[in-house]
């Protein structure tokens, strides 16, 4: 029996150094393309860059809306830009002229 222990021993230690190499195969298969190996964390890192940035721009867009609410309270001439341009409306004794819209140009006869 003893002998055959050391033809098993003899065995392992000969398969030992493959054995480690498949693992250490495995472990880098899996620390580049696993769950949370390396690619999956360069994706998201990609996707929180994404995120911070249209936050960044909805948070310039809700301040430029703040601004404009605050105008719209307190900045006689902002209503009356609006009243005039939205609205149609005048001063007293103003006159408004409204011109048509220009027709658009039609295109030149080679690409009808």
């Amino acid at each position: 029996m003893s002998e055959l222990r050391k033809k098993s021993k003899k065995s392992l230690l000969h398969y030992a150094p493959y054995l480690m190499g498949v693992f250490v195969a495995i472990l880098l298969v899996h620390d580049i393309f696993g769950t949370h190996g390396y690619l999956a964390m360069r994706q998201k890192r990609q996707e929180i860059q994404k995120i911070r940035l249209e936050l960044e721009k909805l948070n310039k867009e809700n301040l430029e809306l703040q601004q404009d609410v605050q105008d719209l309270k307190s900045n006689p001439e902002t209503i009356r830009k609006i009243a005039r341009e939205e609205y149609g409306l005048a001063r007293p004794n103003e006159k408004i002229i409204k011109l048509p819209a220009p027709k658009p140009a039609a295109p030149p006869v080679g690409q009808r």
